[in-house]
């Protein structure tokens, strides 16, 4: 070590006081992970590394660098005079300097390197060699109990790996927390709910000795524990109602998320199943609300709405918006699951954690389909069940009527279909003279690979028989007929206006370039049942240096020939509005060329000739045939239009959508490829990834090639399994020690998003390891945890500073005693409304909303001002708060409220005059101090002492004391009831729990 100094003093003299690293200047072991392995990835790994191995040589893995290139051994270990790689770095080499381009090392980093070789060369298990030694990483094994001499073994095992590390640290354990404590202790943790008089009154005189697990099993079993423990998960996966970014769009259907977050909570649902459910529920739990609505984790953080719907993916800032997205799905999951920090591995091999960046990359193709995206479902299984029978058999009567059709024209020759085409041309729309060109026209455009799409509301869900799309004329730049018309187009209904569930394709002409018609109607004969029908341009038609779609007519005909559209409503992604000649309403006013007009006389017979064509060449069985397929048809597409309305749900899906987002959905789904991105650089694709997770978890398998060329949802059920498999560590330390956070006020890894080597090491790791092997082996009942907690002498402890245990243990990481603890925004606004009187439990449903918007159709102004407290929509529990990411709600905001944003695992506890002030006066504590103050009048009626003694018991739980009863009675006596109430609201005994 002293040598290690003389060197770093040698240096500091000879580069005139050029800074060196902070271990050298101390003596101490350099970090490699911090000071040698960024030298390495700057210098070394361009031509050393798995992508390039000259001279056989790689020194981005341990076990690799070693063992050296084809010359031997490079580093020697402790030897710094006789290693070659010093040398070559140091150009005392007869070899080349390295590296051989570019700047050589500085002194000071070479210096570094030479202190590392001749500490050893300590380098981290990089997991790429052997099985990872990190803590978290080892397989998960039940320890035993620990034992001290002379002390009786504790009924709970948590005590005994408690008080063992207290008696360890000499330390004694607290005396437990008197009754109104606990209760309210209790209630705020596991209801997030402050007990009523009657509650504390009752469990205070309760002497029977399972009083307080009699307590805590009526608690887990309240409706509100589900509410309660929802919001600390929706902290951890950024859960939001608005996309985030510069516009900010709201999400009108993120909230069955958060229902289901809190409907499985509530159903004690095993962790694995709720994990599952998460990342693959469509798949693996087919056909139940649960695997739908649990997707909305998928989808549950910000997306970059410029950066999808108004960029193509083809283009560099698409390709980065689409990276950043699905970055944002792997950081949530694996942060959330097993709280590793896989997203720092998207540039280069992870600095500090065996996460090389393939690794990181195949978490990517896992999600290569995936965007999140409105899905229509059906929230009764039964409803689910009936609807894809009757899918599946309106699509068998579809091709078999298409194969029939397909007979009978072969059947009946050029005639019959020279006889059908002159029928229909005669029905079209016709115009006696040629009036202005009448049309949609779309917004103009630079390239064709801009998506445009018009669609049309029917009214009401219709029998589809055929659609007629009629093109427009213009002799602009030479154009004429036919100007305009979609080179690719797709056709699609539905009964969602937003066709968020993509609709039914219908019309696909997608995959080659559509000859141009002219002005002869393009026919397309279909069978589907729909309300809106809308046509999505997929490649526009050339202008003049640029590109647009026009269209005359759109018919929509039924069974009867009758056309549904003409008339009724159009909407478009975009429009030039030049009446009378552009306008949106001429898609369906009935105007278009036709050269083919026919007297109804003359339609009538051409009828006439047309079936007794049919009789004469198509046999009375296929007639027959055709009849009933087409009764068989109508009565199938009546039982699914007769169906409830489906539900809608945000989460992450393939999207089918228009505009310029389109995900996968116009490529059936198929995942985009995933390359690894040297340095995130999404202009310089490295090679292909497969499908994959954390090869660092050698019990299970890294990559998942089955999946590969299987459909999407294959890949998701794989993580899925990987996240919730038995043999996966990190996952089951991970949420038991996220549970013991929200209870405690600190994990035992006080870094609950982050088990690796830059997050904190538990205080606690035999109780950990215990916790997790005995919730992962108890079938993952997370109630029975609480109950193991809670039930706890180290949770009942007494909060009460001792000076004498502080000396020793001052952030009380050893649990001497409890944790007196600030409750969460959520909590205290809760407890308002409660204590108050006006609390609403109604459970689910859309949230509400505290605020105005200005300008919801471009970038929505959340205006919280313009909400009234006194408005009983405002009064239901905070977890139904919609939830905006730009504009947070002041007052929630103030009291360390999440940032739906980033991903919170545990809240700030701070104290300011801002909370103070906002405790004070923020309009909604205002209106219920007021509210307070009526339910004092109606429950203590005008005697003062009554109404201080209820008050107080409201507010903390506890009656006053002669001087405090006097003194809540002069301050109502002097300024009213509504300012004493305001004056409780704000005592530190409101807003802790001890």
């Amino acid at each position: 070590m002293n040598r290690m100094l003389s060197i770093g003093s040698c240096l500091l003299g000879m580069l005139g006081g050029m800074t060196v690293s902070p271990s050298l200047a101390r003596g101490e072991s350099v970090d490699f992970a911090r000071e040698i392995q960024p030298i390495f990835a700057k210098a070394c790994h361009s031509c050393h590394s798995d992508a390039s191995t000259k001279g056989g040589l790689r020194l981005d893995a341990k076990a690799a660098a070693f063992a050296g290139g084809n010359s031997g051994p490079v580093i020697g270990p402790g030897k710094p005079d006789s290693s070659e790689l010093l040398a070559r770095i140091a150009g005392t080499s007869d070899g080349d300097r390295m590296p051989p381009k570019g700047a050589a090392l500085s002194a000071a980093e070479i210096a570094k390197v030479r202190a590392w070789i001749a500490d050893g060369a300590n380098w981290p298990d990089d997991g790429k060699s052997a099985a990872a030694t990190w803590w978290s990483l080892k397989p998960l094994v039940k320890p035993a109990l620990p034992k001290q001499p002379g002390v009786n073994q504790p009924a709970n095992p948590i005590d005994a790996f408690i008080q063992a590390k207290l008696a360890e640290q000499q330390l004694t354990p607290s005396p437990s927390a008197d009754r109104r404590t606990l209760i309210r202790r209790l209630s705020f943790d596991l209801i997030g709910l402050p007990p009523t008089p009657q509650e504390i009154a009752e469990f205070v005189a309760d002497s029977r000795p399972d009083a307080v697990e009699r307590l805590v099993d009526r608690l887990l079993a309240s409706p509100a524990y589900g509410e309660r423990w929802a919001r600390h998960w929706l902290d951890v996966v950024h859960f939001g109602e608005t996309h985030g970014y510069d516009k900010d769009k709201p999400r009108p259907n993120a909230w069955p998320y958060r229902d289901y977050v809190i409907r499985s909570l509530n159903a004690d649902k095993p962790y694995a199943q709720f994990i599952q459910e998460q990342v693959a529920g469509d798949v693996l739990f087919p056909g139940t609300r649960d695997g739908i609505e649990a997707l909305g984790f998928i989808a549950a953080g910000p997306w970059d709405f410029i950066g999808h719907a108004e960029v193509p993916e083809s283009k560099i800032d698409g390709k980065i918006a689409r990276h950043l997205d699905r970055d944002d799905m792997v950081a949530n999951t694996m942060s959330t699951f097993v709280s590793m920090t896989v997203h720092c591995a998207q540039c280069h091999n992870h600095k500090f954690d065996p996460i090389p960046t393939e690794d990181y990359y195949r978490l990517q193709a896992v999600f290569a389909a995936v965007d999140r995206t409105d899905r229509a479902y059906d929230a009764d299984p039964q409803i689910a069940a009936k609807r894809r029978q009757l899918q599946q058999q309106l699509t068998r009567h579809q091709n078999e009527q298409r194969m029939l059709q397909e007979r009978i024209a072969k059947l009946g020759g050029p005639e019959l279909d020279k006889l059908q085409a002159e029928i229909a041309a005669a029905q079209s729309p016709q115009l006696a003279s040629k009036p202005p060109q009448h049309g949609y026209h779309s917004a103009i455009e630079p390239s064709a690979d801009r998506r445009k799409w018009v669609q049309v509301d029917l009214g009401e869900s219709t029998a589809i028989r055929e659609i007629v799309v009629t093109a427009c004329h213009d002799d602009f730049n030479n154009i004429g007929a036919g100007f305009g018309f979609p080179v690719r187009f797709q056709i699609a209904v539905s009964d969602d206006a937003r066709f968020a569930d993509g609709g039914r394709v219908i019309v696909d002409r997608t995959q080659a370039d559509v000859p141009n018609p002219k002005l002869v109607p393009m026919r397309l004969p279909v069978q589907s049942q729909g309300r809106f029908v809308r046509i999505t341009i997929t490649k526009l038609a050339p202008r003049q240096n640029d590109f647009i779609a026009a269209l005359a007519e759109l018919e929509v005909r039924d069974g009867t020939g009758t056309n549904r559209a003409r008339g009724k409503p159009v909407t478009a992604l975009d429009s030039i509005e030049a009446p009378i000649r552009w306008a949106k309403a001429n898609l369906t006013d009935g105007i278009a060329w036709s050269d083919t007009r026919r007297s109804a006389s003359e339609i009538t017979q051409l009828q006439q000739r047309l079936e007794s064509l049919r009789l004469a060449k198509i046999p009375a069985e296929i007639r027959a045939r055709e009849a009933e397929l087409t009764r068989q048809l109508a009565q199938t597409e009546a039982e699914i239009a007769a169906l409830p309305a489906q539900q809608i749900a945000y989460i992450g899906a393939v999207h089918t959508g228009g505009g310029a987002f389109v995900g996968t959905g116009g490529n059936g789904g198929k995942p985009r490829e995933i390359r690894v991105l040297p340095r995130g650089d999404v202009t310089k694709p490295a090679q292909v990834v497969e499908p994959g997770a954390l090869r660092a978890i050698t019990a299970l398998p890294g990559v998942f090639p089955e999946t590969t060329h299987g459909p999407e949802g294959a890949r998701r059920a794989a993580l899925a399994r990987w996240l919730s498999a038995p043999e996966n560590p990190l996952t089951w330390r991970s949420i038991v020690n996220r549970v013991w956070l929200y209870h405690f006020g600190r994990g035992i890894v006080e870094t609950p998003n982050d088990f690796g080597r830059m997050g904190g090491i538990p205080s606690h790791p035999e109780l950990l390891d215990w916790l997790a092997a005995d919730f992962r082996d108890s079938g993952g009942s997370l109630k029975r945890l609480h109950r193991q907690i809670v039930l706890s002498d180290a949770y009942q402890q007494s909060s009460e500073n001792r000076p004498d245990a502080a000396r020793n243990d001052a952030g009380n990481v050893y649990l001497w005693r409890q944790n007196r603890r600030k409750l969460e925004a959520e909590a205290i606004r809760d407890a308002v409304l409660a204590i108050s009187g006006k609390l609403d439990r109604r459970m689910g449903g859309p949230s509400f909303q505290d605020f105005g918007i200005e300008k919801p159709e471009h970038s929505p102004h959340y205006e919280y001002d313009k909400a009234n407290p006194d408005d009983p929509q405002l009064h239901r529990r905070s977890v139904y708060r919609f939830l905006v990411r730009s504009k947070q709600q002041p007052f929630m905001a103030s009291l360390d409220c999440a940032d739906p944003s980033l991903s919170v695992e545990r809240r700030n506890q701070s104290q300011s005059p801002l909370q103070a002030l906002a405790m004070l006066n923020n309009r909604l504590m205002l209106a219920m101090a007021r509210h307070f103050g009526d339910r004092l009048e109606r429950e203590a009626g005008p005697n003062p002492a009554a109404k201080a003694t209820l008050a107080m018991q409201l507010a903390v739980g506890r009656a006053p004391s002669d001087a405090e009863r006097a003194a809540l009675v002069a301050d109502a006596a002097q300024f009213g009831w509504a300012h004493t109430c305001r004056v409780l609201m704000n005592l530190n005994e409101f807003v802790f729990a001890d």
